[in-house]
C-alpha cells in the first residue's frame, strides 16, 4: 500500500509517544501537522520557529531514528515553519540539518551601533540629576529560583531561560507571556531581567508597565522633549513591557511604541512583553503592532494544578522560615485554585492570624480562615458531586457512567461512585441505583461489595479510592 504523509507521521508519533513523557508529547508533537510526502522526504508543519529550534535541540536524534525506521536509510524530514510577518504571512520551508545544529545559526542578531548621549534625559530619575546607569526597575525577589515550575508554565519558563542566556540572540524575540490575573506574568518577566543583570551586568535592562510608559509619553509631549524620551528607550538592550493590553485605544502612544519596538528589534535588542490575552484576542491595538507581537514566541501561563499549587506554598513557607503540616498545605492548595496571588495571599493571612492570636496553624484554623477567600467553601457532598469528582479523576464522560456500557473503565468509575455515594450521603440504595442509570438496589450492593473486595486485594485500586476520598474530605 502506498504510504501517505499522514499515516507515515502517525506511525512516527506512535514510536515517539512511547519514548518521551506524556506532557512533552502533548506540548511538542500534538501541534505538528503532516503536510506532504515526496519520495523519501516527509514534510511536517510546525507552528513557529521556536518549535523548530526546540525539536532540533532536544529531539533531533529521536526524529531521525524514527524517520529512518519508517522510510528507510534514505528517509529525510523537512520542516514547514509558520512565520507570521506583516509582509509575508505565508509559512516558508527549511530543511532539517543533518547534524541538528542548524537552529543555532538561523537567527543572527545584527546590532546597530548606538552612541548613548550622556545628556539623554532618563524619565526614571528626577529632572536635574544625572545618572549614567539605568535603574532596571526590577524587584529582586522575582527570580527563576522562586518561580515554581509546573505543566502550567513549563514552556514560558523554558523560553525565559533561553532569553536570559542569550538576550536578542534567539528566535523568540519578542517573547510574549500571557495569561490570567495572578498567574506569574510579571514575576517571570522580571526573573528574566534579573537573570540577565546577574550574568550580563553591562546590559541596559529596563522593566516598565504600560501605564508608566504612557504617563512618561504624555509628560514628554507636554514638556516638548519627545526626542529625549524616544532616544532613551531606543538605547535599552532589554525592554520588559508589562500589561501591553492597556495600550488599547491609545493610538498616539501605540504609534511611538511601534517605532521604539522596530528600532530595538532591528538592532538585535530583546523585547519581553506581557498581556492578559493572546495576541489574536487583544482588542483596541493596531494591526501592525499585533503582527509584531507574533514575530517571536507567545507562551501562555495557565492555572496551576494541585501539585504545582502545593509546591508554590511549600516554597513560600520555606522562604519565610515557617513549618506547616502537609495536611494544611494540601487543604489550602485544594481550596484555592484561581491563581497564585490568591494562594499566597491566603497563606499570608493564615500566618498573620496565627502570629497575632498565638494559635498553632492547624487544619481547623485553615478552614476558618479560608472562609474569607473561598466562595462556596463548603461544597455539598451529593451524588452529583461525587459522580463529577470520580469522572474527573478517571477522565470519563459523566453520561457514560449512567449508560448501559460495560467497558471496564466506565464500570470501575460507576462502582466507585456508588460506593462513595453510599458512604458519604444519606441516599437509600434504591435512590443511588436510580441516579446511576435506573439500576436496582441489588446492583448497588454488588458494586459496593466489589469495591470493598478490590480495596483489600488490589493496591493500585485502593490508591484510587483513597485519592478520591481525600478530595471529598478536602471539599
Amino acid at each position: 500500500m502506498e504510504k501517505t504523509c499522514t499515516n507515515v507521521w502517525n506511525s512516527c508519533l506512535q514510536i515517539i509517544k512511547d519514548n518521551i513523557p506524556a506532557q512533552s508529547f502533548k506540548t511538542w508533537f500534538e501541534p505538528i501537522k503532516a503536510l506532504r510526502m515526496e519520495g523519501s522526504v516527509l514534510t511536517i508543519q510546525v507552528p513557529s520557529l521556536f518549535f523548530y529550534e526546540w525539536l532540533e535541540e532536544h529531539y533531533v536524534g529521536l526524529l531521525r531514528k524514527t524517520i529512518k525506521k519508517q522510510l528507510g536509510d534514505e528517509g529525510r524530514l523537512e520542516y514547514n515553519i509558520v512565520v507570521e510577518q506583516s509582509s509575508s504571512p505565508k509559512p516558508y520551508t527549511t530543511n532539517m540539518p543533518s547534524n541538528g545544529n542548524g537552529a543555532e545559526a538561523k537567527n543572527q542578531s545584527m546590532p546597530i551601533p548606538i552612541s548613548i548621549n550622556k545628556d539623554i534625559k532618563n524619565p526614571f530619575v528626577i529632572p536635574g540629576l544625572k545618572k549614567l546607569n539605568v535603574d532596571p526597575q526590577l524587584n529582586r525577589n522575582y527570580t527563576f529560583e522562586n518561580f515554581v515550575e509546573g505543566d502550567c508554565n513549563r514552556l514560558a519558563r523554558s523560553a525565559g531561560y533561553a532569553v536570559a542566556a542569550k538576550p536578542g540572540g534567539t528566535s523568540f524575540n519578542p517573547l510574549m507571556i500571557y495569561g490570567g490575573v495572578g498567574l506569574g506574568k510579571t514575576h517571570l518577566a522580571q526573573a528574566i531581567g534579573n537573570e540577565i543583570k546577574r550574568t550580563l551586568p553591562d546590559k541596559l535592562v529596563l522593566y516598565v508597565s504600560c501605564e508608566k510608559f504612557t504617563q512618561q509619553f504624555v509628560d514628554a509631549l507636554k514638556h516638548n522633549n519627545i526626542n529625549d524620551f524616544v532616544n532613551f528607550y531606543q538605547a535599552i538592550d532589554v525592554l520588559i513591557m508589562d500589561d501591553v493590553h492597556n495600550f488599547a485605544g491609545k493610538e498616539k502612544t501605540q504609534d511611538f511604541f511601534f517605532h521604539i519596538f522596530n528600532h530595538l528589534h532591528q538592532s538585535g535588542k530583546q523585547l519581553i512583553i506581557t498581556s492578559d490575552k493572546a495576541p489574536k484576542d487583544l482588542a483596541g491595538l493596531e494591526e501592525r503592532l499585533l503582527s509584531r507581537f507574533k514575530w517571536g514566541l507567545s507562551a501562555d501561563l495557565q492555572v496551576p494544578d494541585l501539585e504545582t499549587r502545593m509546591a508554590i506554598l511549600k516554597n513560600k513557607i520555606y522562604q519565610d522560615g515557617i513549618e506547616l503540616s502537609h495536611e494544611v498545605v494540601e487543604y489550602v492548595a485544594h481550596n484555592i485554585d484561581n491563581n497564585v496571588r490568591e494562594l499566597e495571599g491566603a497563606m499570608v493571612s493564615l500566618l498573620a492570624q496565627s502570629t497575632l492570636n498565638r494559635k498553632e496553624i492547624d487544619l481547623n484554623l485553615a478552614k476558618q480562615m479560608l472562609k474569607n477567600f473561598v466562595k462556596n467553601s463548603a461544597k455539598e457532598i451529593s451524588m452529583e458531586y461525587i459522580q463529577s469528582l470520580v469522572c474527573e479523576y478517571f477522565e470519563v464522560p459523566i453520561e457514560m457512567v449512567k449508560s448501559q456500557t460495560r467497558k471496564r473503565e466506565i464500570v470501575q468509575a460507576r462502582q466507585i461512585s456508588m460506593y462513595l455515594a453510599k458512604a458519604h450521603t444519606k441516599s437509600s440504595l434504591k435512590s443511588i441505583g436510580h441516579f446511576f442509570g435506573g439500576r436496582d438496589h441489588s446492583t448497588v450492593i454488588y458494586a459496593c461489595q466489589t469495591v470493598e473486595d478490590l480495596i483489600d486485594t488490589d493496591k493500585k485500586f485502593k490508591g484510587y479510592v483513597a485519592d478520591i476520598q481525600k478530595k471529598l474530605k478536602m471539599s
